[in-house]
């Protein structure tokens, strides 16, 4: 049974006078089950068709809800459109997507909140499958654009080809989430399980951010097909390809340490001391191509590049562990406690005589030959060794100290 709902122009916020909606978490006897944000900045020509279709799809589906609209310091008078199609409308000062998302969605008053951008290129009279997801038990419910479709027009070849498949590709690679459009801007989501995330991107990164956390926090997310239509703007869009597709790959790699510290330190270890290693005895010829000391020599450069990253590797994920920008990892977090400021120090102190000893020992087969020239092929490769083994001892000396900084600061 529906009830019918009319919608007088003058009420700053639309809400259904029909029976609670079945579904295991729907609280509408305290509030909305289900509030619409939609962030807007000049969107005279289409925020009022986006606000009229929430709302109508929140009434023939018997929801009780609102829409609400984050406005960003429009100067074109949709505020006033926005409120007279039923949308309660939010000013924000402080300029950006994630801004006016952040201060729409904290306004909301629904135990669901599905977001969607005003530019009329989403059907927010299309939001079914988000709710039922949603009262089905998942915290976030991402649209996908390329199962449901992408209408001619709506979305430039580079987007659609490039910007958007490597920028989801990368994030599932780091992050193991589910989702194939990571990027897209309708979406829903339970509004206690947003709050467990802490979101603070003030820009277009905010996309990025509510699945990277989701995905660290281990909430269950899911995807449902939507098309996508041309925007109704008569003006190009705020968003800035080159500038917004950097902010979200620099924001998805400072949450991964592992992917940008520790993998690459890996392949610079394994290459350089694998080097060192080969080339210790003397040249080695492949396919008639000799490989002697200069090559040690940049084995020498891999390995301790290697070494200090790892070392970054290790602020940046105690960093994140302490300020909740990362979970905690079982093996990752042992393997960082083992390097107390003791242990780290001996340690290092261990690489830094070791690296004494060899060169002491040079120095000894230099007053063996008088003074004079030394055997280069040979006394090279154990100065290499030397200086390279000095060079990792005093990092880990240095970096055991600053590490200890750290967890001073963390238990404070």
């Amino acid at each position: 049974m529906r009830a019918s709902l009319s919608f007088p122009l003058w009420r700053p916020l639309m809400q259904a006078t029909v029976p609670q909606s079945t579904g295991p978490l729907a609280e509408t006897s305290t509030g909305p089950e289900v509030s619409i944000v939609m962030p807007c900045l000049n969107e005279a020509r289409t925020v009022g068709r986006c606000v009229e279709k929430a709302v109508h799809a929140l009434q023939e589906l018997g929801i009780n809800g609102e829409v609400v609209v984050a406005d960003n310091g429009s100067t074109d008078g949709s505020q006033t459109i926005a409120r007279e199609h039923g949308a309660r409308v939010i000013d924000v000062e402080r300029r950006g997507y994630g801004s006016a998302l952040q201060a729409g969605i904290a306004a909301a008053r629904g135990t669901y909140v599905i977001m969607g951008d005003a530019d009329d290129s989403y059907d927010f009279s299309r939001i079914e499958p988000f709710v039922s997801k949603l009262r089905a038990g998942h915290d976030l419910v991402m649209g996908n654009r390329f199962q449901g479709g992408i209408l001619p027009g709506a979305m430039p070849w580079s987007h659609r080809y490039i910007g958007n498949p490597i920028l989801s590709g990368i994030l599932n690679l780091f992050f193991h989430t589910p989702i194939h459009d990571a990027h897209c801007g309708l979406r829903g989501f339970r509004k206690d399980a947003y709050a467990r995330l802490g979101l603070t991107t003030p820009g277009m990164e905010f996309a990025s951010e509510m699945v990277v956390k989701a995905s660290m926090q281990r909430q269950k997310i899911t995807e449902v097909p939507i098309v996508l239509h041309p925007d109704g703007r008569d003006r190009p869009p705020h968003l800035r390809s080159f500038r917004d597709g950097w902010r979200h790959l620099r924001f998805l790699l400072l949450h991964c340490p592992l992917w940008l510290y520790l993998v690459p330190a890996a392949l610079l270890l394994v290459v350089g001391s694998g080097l060192m290693a080969w080339l210790t005895a003397g040249p080695r010829s492949i396919g008639g191509v000799t490989f002697d000391v200069h090559t040690m020599l940049l084995g020498s450069l891999c390995l301790i590049l290697g070494y200090q990253t790892v070392w970054y590797w290790a602020y940046a994920r105690y960093y994140g562990w302490t300020h909740n920008m990362q979970p905690e990892q079982t093996w990752s977090k042992r393997f960082i406690d083992y390097f107390y400021l003791e242990r780290g120090l001996l340690f290092g102190l261990g690489l830094l005589l070791t690296g004494i000893g060899l060169n002491v020992w040079l120095v000894w087969q230099w007053r063996d030959a008088n003074w004079g020239p030394l055997q280069v092929q040979l006394t090279m490769r154990w100065a290499l060794w030397g200086f390279t083994t000095m060079v990792v001892g005093a990092q880990t000396m240095f970096g055991s100290f600053f590490l200890g900084v750290l967890k001073m600061a963390g238990k404070t």
